[in-house]
């Protein structure tokens, strides 16, 4: 269920909160192949499903960045941030690639409030997010993403 965020103000009072998790979302390899066309990595671990079975992952496995990219869609699911006319991804502090994720599995997105701050040019949020592979004990991905709001 998606949580509604009555603008900035209620956002500043929720910094340092879990904003909430994302459904399971299952990683095809159609999907990664697609990816692959689109950004021009073809590396075997992808997309060779035969080679791969042989591989250190017994699969073919994600793109990190594959995974990444899942973030905006993924938190859509969690937050609806009401009263801004504009959403800029501004980049990422940080990212992690700490575990692969495997063709046919399935991850969702932990979401956690860093910051919010007041800019001439908007209001620049932090949030630490948590991209998790389901049955695995380490996470696929953490990333600390920077997203710019302009208010309506």
């Amino acid at each position: 269920m998606v949580r509604v965020i009555n603008g900035a103000a209620e956002l500043e009072t929720l910094v340092g909160q879990e904003l909430g998790a994302s459904e399971w979302t299952q990683i095809t390899q159609e999907q990664i192949n697609l990816f692959a066309d689109a950004t021009g990595d073809h590396q075997w671990i992808h997309i060779d499903e035969e080679k791969a079975k042989a591989g250190p992952f017994g699969t073919t496995i994600a793109h990190g960045f594959l995974t990444l990219s899942l973030l905006p869609a993924l938190g859509a699911q969690i937050t609806d941030i009401q009263g801004m006319k504009m959403k800029i991804n501004y980049g990422l502090n940080k990212v992690r690639f700490a575990t692969p994720v495997p063709a046919g599995s399935k991850v969702r997105v932990v979401s956690t409030l860093k910051e919010v701050v007041r800019k001439e040019s908007g209001i620049q949020v932090v949030q630490t997010n948590v991209i998790e592979v389901e049955g695995k004990d380490r996470p696929a991905c953490v990333a600390e993403a920077v997203t710019l709001m302009v208010e309506a």
